[in-house]
C-alpha cells in the first residue's frame, strides 16, 4: 500500500490511484451506506473522497495511519451529504441493513456453499451497528482503536459489540457440527 502511495503522491501515477480505488471503494461503499439512505449516495460519498484524494495527492506520504484516515473522510462526507440533502433521511432499520452480502472465499476458507450461506445469514442477521463493527474489524482489518475513531465511539463500545457478535454467530452456528468440504471432481 506504501508503494501505491508513493507513485501516487510522488507520480501522480493514474494506474496506481485506479488500484488504491479498486482496493478500497467495495468496503467503503458499504460503509457509507450504513451512514446514507441509498447505494447510489453512498457511491457518491465513496467518489468525492477519492475525487479530493487526488486532488490532495502530493499531501498522501503525509498521512500516518491511511486506512483510519480513509473511513474517517467517508464517514465526514457522509455526514455532510447527509445534512446538506434536500429529503430528509429515516435511520435504517434492519429490513434496509442487507446492503452488500458478507461475502467469504469458499477457495480461502475450504467451506462448503451451504456452510458459506449459513455464516453470511448469521452475519447479516446482527443489529446493523453490530454488524457494521464486526465487518469493519473481522473484514476491512481496521483495529478497535480504529474503528473508535472512525465512528466516533469508545473502544469499550467496539470491544461489547465485537462480543455480541461474536456471540451471537457462536449460537448462529453449530461449531459442534463438522463442515461439509466439497469433493472436486475431474
Amino acid at each position: 500500500m506504501e508503494q501505491l502511495l508513493d507513485r501516487i503522491a510522488k507520480n501522480s501515477d493514474q494506474l496506481a490511484f485506479g488500484q488504491l480505488f479498486s482496493h478500497y471503494s467495495d468496503r467503503l461503499v458499504y460503509f457509507a451506506a450504513a451512514l446514507v439512505r441509498s447505494r447510489e449516495e453512498a457511491e457518491e460519498v465513496v467518489a468525492d473522497v477519492f475525487v479530493k484524494l487526488w486532488q490532495n495527492r502530493a499531501r498522501l506520504l503525509e498521512i500516518q495511519y491511511f486506512q483510519t484516515y480513509l473511513y474517517t473522510a467517508v464517514r465526514n462526507t457522509a455526514l455532510n451529504h447527509k445534512s446538506r440533502s434536500l429529503f430528509p433521511h429515516e435511520e435504517l432499520d434492519d429490513q434496509h441493513a442487507a446492503l452488500m452480502p458478507c461475502v467469504v472465499s469458499p477457495e480461502e476458507s475450504l467451506i462448503s456453499r451451504e456452510n458459506l450461506r449459513q455464516i453470511e445469514q448469521a452475519v447479516n442477521g446482527l443489529p446493523l451497528r453490530c454488524r457494521l463493527i464486526f465487518k469493519l474489524v473481522k473484514e476491512d482489518g481496521l483495529s478497535y482503536r480504529e474503528v473508535a475513531e472512525v465512528l466516533d465511539i469508545s473502544v469499550n463500545t467496539v470491544n461489547a459489540q465485537i462480543t455480541i457478535a461474536l456471540k451471537k454467530l457462536g449460537s448462529a452456528i453449530d461449531l459442534r457440527k463438522p463442515f461439509r468440504i466439497p469433493l472436486l471432481r475431474k
